[in-house]
């Protein structure tokens, strides 16, 4: 599970069967902090999530068949499973106050 922020939408005419209907999300992996950590990667939306928003994103493979119940052959290995209101992390500046886009 990994913290990210949405960057934007990613629109696709031709893609595989499994992500027909399901909404394409760019997502920005954060540290503890809210700071970049990492390649930007692409996610499914489970949350309907926007842009801007903080979101938890399941990346592990079973884990994302077992939520979407799809069957074992599932093209999809990022998918975004809530949207995060804020993040409290001990001793950190600002804790306990909202996350910060």
């Amino acid at each position: 599970m990994r913290l990210c922020r949405v960057l934007g939408n990613v629109t696709a005419t031709e893609k595989h069967p499994a992500f027909a209907g399901r909404t394409l999300l760019v997502v920005q992996p954060l540290d503890e902090h809210g700071a970049d950590a990492g390649d930007s990667f692409v996610a499914v939306d489970h949350a309907q999530a926007g842009p801007g928003d903080r979101v938890l994103v399941l990346t592990e493979g079973n884990g994302v068949r077992q939520i979407l119940k799809m069957g074992d052959q599932v093209p999809i290995r990022s998918l975004v499973v809530g949207v995060v209101d804020a993040v409290d992390v001990p001793g950190a500046p600002g804790a306990g106050g909202p996350a910060r886009a």
